[in-house]
């Protein structure tokens, strides 16, 4: 195994009492984590005390599944540092997948941040996704109450339903169906798999991103899943709710950007509106080599360094972008674009109206 090949990497998060520590616990015992390092936010949170075999020192614990476990000291990007160099120097096993579990009031947003703008862990490192788990009980209460709960849906790439079995009744089948299609509206292109007989498996769990070099091409469709979005229509709700906020909505331009036009894009993408852009990705097309797609990836205002394709592989040569954004007008995202896409101005055409955005 090369040792400095990136490593995937992906995002457990879900609110309080949502299920994350029952879904980690099934997960650890999946052949496709054994080599897996778990980290955490506090150790005493997570119930895995059973799966315990040795104290490797104050922070690293090895479990009977074979992974290892480690506590997050302070700084996000300091621990994942420091695994990545006791993992070279040998002094703990070569882990092939890291897997972080935020606490449930946690924002996503911060460790997604740490994930694509440190330049030890971009090069060290490959962002899975993210995956959220939801109390299939309690779970549209939660989403009604607390912001972070919508948020850490809307940025999911798997959605995990849980504790359905506690569901009874025409009442509880109601519930169940109130919740996916809430959870649907709130993020079209996530895949939901739910805890109930199984479903939710490491299998279907992992290997979500796009940038996987055991793989010849790269699965774009399944990654943007922007079918679901031209599938999906959202219809007036709730304003109360918070997830009245946030929408999801696909961008697609059969024409060329300059790398230059792109750039710019970006930078008053940005300055104003990163607060409101709660993830982007896509490929773009660009004018300087367009049969070579661009794959990008952001998170509010910070985003992952592109990452060039060999090729289009699904053979559709367009820009296709996927956003989750709040209190945004797809209409403001696209004049914006279209300022740089301008073909009788080479890409690079701005005006008043877009300079003015806010």
């Amino acid at each position: 195994m090369n040792s400095t090949a990136p490593i995937p990497t992906a995002i457990l998060t879900g609110f309080l009492g949502a299920g994350k520590t029952s879904l980690l616990n099934t997960l650890l015992k999946d052949p496709l984590l054994a080599n897996a390092c778990v980290v955490i936010n506090e150790f005493g949170e997570v119930g895995i005390d059973h799966l315990l075999v040795e104290k490797s020192d104050d922070n690293i614990i090895e479990l009977a599944a074979g992974c290892l476990c480690c506590t997050i000291r302070g700084d996000l990007i300091n621990t994942l540092s420091d695994l990545l160099a006791r993992r070279d120097a040998g002094a703990i096993k070569a882990f092939d997948r890291i897997v972080i579990e935020t606490t449930g009031l946690a924002d996503p947003a911060p460790v997604l941040h740490a994930l694509m703008r440190d330049p030890l862990l971009l090069t060290r490192l490959r962002l899975e996704g993210v995956i959220t788990v939801v109390d299939g009980f309690n779970g549209m209460a939660t989403l009604d109450a607390h912001a972070e709960a919508v948020k850490q849906v809307a940025v999911a790439d798997r959605i995990v339903l849980t504790k359905l079995d506690l569901l009874h009744g025409v009442a509880g089948e109601e519930k169940m169906f109130a919740t996916i299609g809430r959870l649907r509206k709130l993020n079209p292109t996530a895949r939901l798999l739910t805890t109930h007989r199984g479903e939710a498996t490491a299998e279907r769990l992992f290997n979500m991103g796009l940038f996987d070099a055991s793989k010849k091409g790269a699965n774009v469709q399944g990654w943007l899943n922007d079918e679901a979005l031209a599938r999906h229509h959202h219809h007036h709700h709730d304003k109360s709710r918070h997830d009245a906020h946030i929408r999801s909505f696909a961008l697609r331009d059969s024409r060329a950007i300059s790398p230059e036009g792109l750039e710019l894009f970006f930078a008053l993408l940005a300055s104003h509106h990163g607060e409101k852009l709660l993830r982007m990705k896509g490929v773009i097309k660009l004018s300087d080599d367009p049969s070579r797609p661009l794959a990008v990836h952001g998170v509010q205002h910070v985003f992952h360094p592109p990452v060039r394709l060999a090729s289009w592989p699904d053979g559709k040569a367009e820009t296709r972008l996927v956003f989750i954004v709040k209190d945004l007008d797809k209409a403001v995202i696209e004049e914006l674009f279209n300022a740089f896409t301008d073909q009788l101005s080479g890409g690079a055409a701005m005006t008043d109206k877009t300079l003015s955005l806010s």
